[in-house]
């Protein structure tokens, strides 16, 4: 079992931060879970174009307000706490904050944490090293 809080994790190697937001990550690839959990704030005014071309990411609002637009299509959403994207077919999106927003994210294949965005928005596929087998 993991209990963990995020006073643990702030201010640590799993707390990043840049201009735009800030994620604490929670669960990582090393837990070995198929997953990771971040809490991730985007700062109000920022724009935020994303695209995880190497992974599956869910996003749900718990504060603030803002839209996700769809980078094929031009669609918005609102978005508002209680609001959920998926972004099931590696969507690229730009996510604009109007206030701070607070959202929990969840990743498939899970992040490692050493990751960071490259110039498309894009996190690489970064794995965890297998453990040896035990003798």
């Amino acid at each position: 079992m993991i209990v963990r809080s995020l006073d643990e994790i702030t201010d640590t190697e799993a707390d990043i931060k840049t201009p735009n937001w800030r994620s604490k990550r929670i669960i990582l690839a090393k837990e070995r879970v198929g997953f990771s959990v971040h809490e991730t704030t985007l700062y109000a005014g920022t724009v935020n174009d994303f695209w995880y071309a190497n992974h599956i990411e869910a996003v749900f609002i718990v504060e603030g307000e803002g839209e996700i637009i769809d980078k094929a299509t031009g669609e918005t959403h609102e978005l508002k706490p209680g609001s959920l994207y998926l972004l099931n077919n590696h969507d690229k999106h730009q996510v604009r904050p109007r206030t701070d927003m607070r959202t929990v994210c969840v990743f498939n294949p899970p992040v490692t944490g050493r990751e960071v965005h490259d110039e498309n928005g894009v996190y690489p596929l970064v794995v965890e090293d297998e453990e040896p087998a035990a003798s």
